[in-house]
């Protein structure tokens, strides 16, 4: 049987939160209050099962501070960013973040959105995210360092194809 996409409530669980932390070199730390917050705000916070994965994405008008949202907001009008996506290791391989990301891609195109970005890093690197990414069609159109120590790449992918000019 495959695990239903569900949303993350209004109080994530502390398996989610162990899920965020075992990868958060790659996320960013957070406490249950923060994920609480950003669930909470998010334009889709979904999970499928208990923890084996989760996203968290935001639209441009959320009040997110983040230096990586702040650079699409400072050059797209409407966007969907990719907050965080993370799969628990004993699920990885079952497609679980590709199902995710299909699930907000319709949510994306039918709420009227052209794009879907977010940020890989760069330093330290992630080889499999930017495979994913590529997979996915994520291009990249910017880099940044939004903290010491950290070099990301800025990535999008298009909802529709662009007009014919």
């Amino acid at each position: 049987m495959i695990a239903p996409i569900e949303p993350v409530g209004p109080t994530p669980s502390a398996s989610l939160l162990a899920l965020n932390q075992a990868d958060a070199t790659h996320l960013s730390d957070l406490d249950p209050a923060g994920l609480a917050r950003l669930s909470g705000m998010a334009f889709m916070a979904a999970r499928i099962g208990e923890a084996d994965a989760l996203l968290i994405a935001f639209d441009q008008d959320a009040a997110y501070a983040s230096p990586n949202f702040l650079w699409f907001r400072q050059r797209y009008p409407r966007f969907v960013y990719v907050d965080r996506v993370v799969v628990a290791g004993q699920a990885r391989g079952r497609g679980l973040a590709r199902r995710l990301y299909e699930a907000l891609f319709a949510r994306a195109e039918a709420a009227g959105h052209e794009r879907v970005v977010c940020e890989v890093n760069a330093e330290p690197p992630n080889p499999g995210s930017d495979a994913f990414h590529a997979a996915l069609g994520f291009e990249p159109v910017g880099d940044g360092t939004p903290s010491a120590g950290k070099r990301v790449r800025y990535l999008l992918r298009p909802l529709r194809p662009e007009p014919a000019r």
